[in-house]
């Protein structure tokens, strides 16, 4: 699992350094790849380790070609997909046109989420943070009823 936030450094080169916890999952398996893929709703990146990234993507696949909401999220999530490799020093090269999309400069904040990690500009991660901080609280009614019974 992934979780916690990480401030880290994007190199001239575009890449970034994966943090020591994350490079010893990586390292238990015999497969030290990646996958990196657009988020489709913020300018964020999503970080995949391949396996798990080959259980969605499967999942993306059966959606019906025809449905034009399944379409859409066919063509962003696959279609901006990038298998990487993790280098020896545990770097990975994020794609010029991911970074673009993802606005990443030299300062990148690397966000657990579970079975992903989300890569984002430290000032867009600032600005949205913020954001959803100063959000009024959310009513009862609107969220999934899984959610309603949880304590935290």
């Amino acid at each position: 699992m992934y979780r916690g936030i990480n401030a880290i450094n994007l190199d001239d080169k575009g890449r970034i350094a994966l943090p020591a916890r994350y490079r010893d999952y990586f390292s238990a398996s015999a497969d030290e790849q990646v996958v990196v893929t657009i988020d489709t709703e913020e300018n964020c990146l999503l970080m995949y380790h391949l396996p798990d990234w080959e259980e969605i993507e499967a999942k993306i696949e059966a959606l019906p070609s025809f449905n034009p909401a399944a379409r859409r999220v066919q063509r962003l999530l696959i279609g901006h997909a990038a298998e990487i490799n993790i280098d020896s020093n545990g770097r990975v090269l994020l794609p010029q046109l991911l970074r673009e999309y993802a606005k990443l400069e030299k300062q990148v904040m690397l966000v657990g989420q579970g079975k992903k990690l989300e890569i984002w500009s430290a000032a867009l991660w600032e600005e949205r943070r913020s954001a959803w901080l100063a959000m009024d609280a959310v009513s009862k009614d609107s969220l999934p009823i899984e959610l309603q019974t949880l304590s935290l």
